[in-house]
């Protein structure tokens, strides 16, 4: 069996006193392939500099809202960083998206500010667009925004939602327009009502997997710290839903995340 944690943050400092020894643990455990999303300056260098010295492990390279500055001039320097950042490594062919970008609104109150985090997601969905790459997607309470700014700004190679908020009217726009849904430990919980029903409007050939760790630690794990190890309990409540087995889900996922991510 071989299963790719599609998004995950192995840059995080709840890793700095034992990275090594867990990613050796992450090799062994059937993990073959895992994406260390970047989120800032820093998550972004890091993670490139964690795909140069695994084979297994690509990165992405991006401003996540939560992550922008606070002026639009201080942005654009950031962009500019982020720009040179995929530049200079892209010849690797590690880089696999520009992400994760979007909105959101849950943190985020201050509707200038949430202009900000608009223009920074039209920014980066541009920059994906010069560098021929996919998107990674991080919205939360932003579905309406998020949506509007996907149909009037064209993704050339579509991408991906990371763990994709359990909202009907967000998958069935998301697929509409061409793109993955990632799922992640908030479908195992015990009181996520319509994780079943939402496992089940996406297609086989549109799902992916993931852990976003060291966050969102699935059933039977809640509360301790998250690791790419665990996707496989987010495989097998997609097989229990779907009537097929982590083997299969493996297999199907494994594929989907090597043709979005051009693996």
């Amino acid at each position: 069996m071989e299963l790719f944690d599609s998004h995950c943050h192995l840059d995080d400092e709840r890793f700095d006193e034992d990275r090594e020894e867990i990613i050796e643990k992450i090799k062994e455990s059937g993990v073959t392939k895992l994406v260390s999303a970047g989120y800032s300056i820093e998550g972004s260098t890091k993670g490139v500099e964690l795909s140069k010295k695994y084979e297994f492990i690509y990165t992405t390279c991006g401003l996540s809202p939560n992550d922008i500055p606070q002026t639009e001039e201080e942005l654009w320097k950031d962009m500019e960083k982020i720009k040179k950042i995929v530049e200079e490594n892209l010849e690797y062919k590690k880089i696999v998206a520009i992400g994760e970008i979007g909105l959101d609104y849950y943190w985020e109150k201050d509707n200038e500010k949430r202009k900000l985090q608009k223009e920074a997601f039209v920014k980066q969905i541009e920059l994906a667009n010069d560098f021929n790459l996919p998107i990674v997607i991080h919205t939360r309470d932003a579905v309406m925004d998020t949506i509007e700014i996907l149909k009037k700004n064209n993704v050339d190679k579509k991408g991906v939602f990371h763990c994709c908020p359990l909202n009907r009217e967000l998958v069935k726009e998301a697929l509409k327009l061409d793109f993955y849904i990632s799922f992640a430990g908030p479908v195992t919980f015990k009181n996520s009502k319509n994780a079943n029903e939402i496992i089940q409007m996406v297609p086989n050939d549109k799902i992916l997997i993931e852990t976003d760790s060291p966050y969102l630690s699935p059933e039977p794990l809640r509360g301790k710290r998250n690791d790419p190890r665990n996707v496989k309990y987010i495989a097998q409540k997609i097989a229990d839903v779907k009537g097929l087995s982590i083997n299969e889900v493996a297999e199907i996922t494994n594929q989907n995340a090597k043709r979005i991510f051009l693996i």
